[in-house]
């Protein structure tokens, strides 16, 4: 591949009449994302950049772009808002970036499923689903600027996850429509079990271009903090709370001190020394509710009506992921984990083994239609072989560890080459063009 000036003005003058954006400035925020809460990733993705941005607006366009980039055999790596951390979106290898944001049409929604393009903002999409009592089942912490086909591509839980599970598990994504990087671009439609093909592929093998995805009923979320004195005591209250099935609820979430210190907006409603539950529990259910946090001798500190909490800032934003990036802007030496614990006693062992070096969070969520402890723990880094040691211990002791401190699709979560998605990447994209260099299977291949 050549990267003179000319190839780029050359493509750039092929994609006439579709946007594109060649601004160095721009060029640098459309090729990064959230990389830097990991100082792996910080030093390795720092210095990524693409070629060139483009924002196509129809599927036609998305064509139009495919087709060019097989042409001068381009990299091409498809973003949506850049609100993910593992650089899933980041071009390695420079090229064209396809900004999908301006594919932002709802189609269609019916109660129960609706249809989308890519870059619908979630948050936007609620609001109007509401209007017929429905919502997306699950959503980042990011959930006011991230887009729905980046959350597929790149994301696998978020609030909802309490009810729902993971977007892996079976229906909660209903079909897909992708273009490929063949020498002729198709577009092809995927269906039932088929969606796991692009479902959290970083863009490896597919570019969405429509959605259909599955909602949940609209409950009036209230948003609540419990306070609590011991950090177990909350852990085992959030427990109770998510086994609760009479008890509707969209998220639990719970932080160990000295966590809530970090939540500025928060001050006034976390006690000094106090660990907190964040929670978002339907108006209906608030009697049961109360009775549990009575049980678990909790204190009710911060409590809204789902009208209230509609506006200004959600608790969800001091949560997920929001959790790592409020306590990095109070202190940037922390960076954090992604762990499924399992079980409390292994919270517990890790709560007491690690001390201070690391200040547990849990967010819980269904896993094998169980409710289990999630964790996105904040840990005091020092070095690389000291982070990968403490990943290490964890998964001696039976947890695990999906590695945030890597852009390997295969190295994050599963640990395990899905067959499955290389197999299409081999039929979509010959020539390995999409986002190259995150899929460790393809790069296995075609060095063999």
């Amino acid at each position: 591949m050549t990267s003179t000036t000319t190839i780029w003005d050359t493509i750039a003058a092929e994609l006439n009449g579709i946007e594109i954006i060649t601004d160095p400035t721009q060029l640098t925020k459309l090729s990064l994302d959230y990389y830097h809460f990991s100082p792996i990733l910080e030093a390795q993705l720092k210095d990524k950049r693409g070629n060139l941005v483009v924002r196509p607006a129809t599927e036609a366009d998305v064509m139009q772009v495919a087709k060019t980039c097989v042409k001068h055999k381009v990299p091409l790596t498809v973003r949506g808002a850049g609100t993910g951390n593992y650089g899933q979106c980041i071009p390695l290898e420079g090229g064209v970036i396809l900004d999908t944001t301006k594919m932002n049409q709802i189609r269609w929604i019916k109660p129960g499923l609706a249809c989308v393009e890519p870059g619908v903002k979630m948050a936007a999409f609620d609001k109007q689903a509401r209007e017929i009592g429905w919502e997306l089942r699950m959503a980042p912490s990011t959930y006011r600027t991230a887009t729905i086909g980046g959350f597929i591509g790149g994301g696998s839980v978020g609030m909802g996850s309490i009810t729902y599970g993971q977007l892996r598990d079976r229906g909660n994504l209903r079909a897909l429509r992708v273009v490929t990087l063949e020498d002729e671009p198709r577009a092809i439609e995927l269906r039932g079990d088929e969606v796991q093909k692009v479902n959290h592929a970083y863009g490896t093998n597919g570019i969405m271009t429509e959605l259909e995805i599955p909602l949940a009923p609209a409950y009036p979320w209230a948003e609540i903090i419990v306070a609590f004195d011991e950090f177990m005591t909350a852990a085992r209250f959030g427990q109770v709370l998510s086994d609760s099935d009479g008890i509707v609820k969209k998220m639990v979430s719970i932080h160990a001190w000295p966590i809530p210190s970090y939540f500025a907006a928060l001050q006034s409603y976390l006690p000094q020394g106090k660990h907190c539950a964040l929670l978002m529990v339907s108006e209906t259910d608030l009697e049961p509710f109360q009775e549990l946090v009575r049980e678990y001798g909790g204190e009710i500190t911060y409590n809204k009506t789902a009208q209230e909490a509609s506006k200004g800032t959600s608790i969800l934003e001091f949560t997920w992921n929001h959790t790592t990036l409020h306590a990095r802007s109070v202190d940037p030496t922390l960076t954090y984990l992604q762990t499924f614990y399992f079980t409390l006693d292994r919270v517990e062992h890790m709560y007491h083994h690690f001390g201070d070096e690391l200040a547990i969070h849990l967010e819980f969520l269904r896993v094998g239609g169980k409710a289990i402890p999630g964790g996105l723990q904040l840990v005091r880094f020092t070095t690389e072989e000291r982070l990968n040691e403490i990943i290490r211990y964890h998964e001696e002791q039976g947890a695990g560890i999906a590695n945030p401190h890597t852009y390997i699709l295969e190295d994050g979560g599963r640990k395990t080459i899905d067959p499955e998605q290389l197999a299409f990447k081999k039929l979509v994209d010959p020539y390995g063009l999409m986002n190259p260099g995150k899929m460790r299977a393809w790069s296995q291949t075609t060095n063999d």
